[in-house]
């Protein structure tokens, strides 16, 4: 798949020496993509795969997606980090040392999909693929999900791309 004409993937990310170090892995070949969703046990959505081809993990220019119920981070919205890559040796990538698996097997996140997202909470809430409703190779929904409220899930987009396009700069949310 290739992005849509309207996604504006050049101006989607960030560009900052930090997010390519701790964020950024090298392009994804189409069997790197094969191994991470086989270890992780997920086909990843199309469109994620799209956008992590322009660019395999970073910080994005729009960091906060509107919510219809507060969570920990604020009353209407959620922040993220950075968008995970698709890969095994950055940090946060999905399958670094602290990637998806981590946040399941010692945080004891709830087993529901992958983890895309961190948060500035350092662990306390991320952001995940959800794929209860449309088994290990639908298309996930995307939630938060808040350690610091007991594992709440709040539901953010129906799809990834639903998500991607939804993020807003942090002044939408300033008062």
């Amino acid at each position: 798949m290739e992005l849509p004409a309207d996604f504006d993937a050049p101006h989607f990310w960030e560009d900052s020496d930090y997010a390519a170090e701790a964020y950024t892995e090298p392009w994804p070949s189409d069997e790197l993509i094969g191994r991470v969703e086989a270890d992780l046990g997920y086909r990843l959505p199309a469109f994620y795969v799209a956008l992590l081809r322009t660019r395999n993990g970073g910080v994005p220019r729009n960091t906060c997606f509107p919510t219809t119920e507060a969570t920990s981070w604020a009353d209407d919205h959620i922040a993220i980090t950075a968008i995970c890559g698709i890969g095994y040796e950055k940090r946060i990538s999905l399958c670094g040392d602290q990637g998806s698996q981590f946040m399941l097997d010692e945080w004891e996140y709830p087993a529901i999909g992958v983890v895309v997202a961190d948060c500035p909470s350092a662990g306390h809430d991320l952001v995940m693929l959800d794929y209860r409703a449309c088994g290990p190779q639908g298309e996930p929904a995307v939630v938060h999900v808040d350690q610091e409220d007991d594992y709440r899930i709040t539901p953010l987009a129906p799809t990834f791309e639903a998500f991607a396009r939804g993020l807003l700069p942090e002044s939408a949310f300033e008062e």
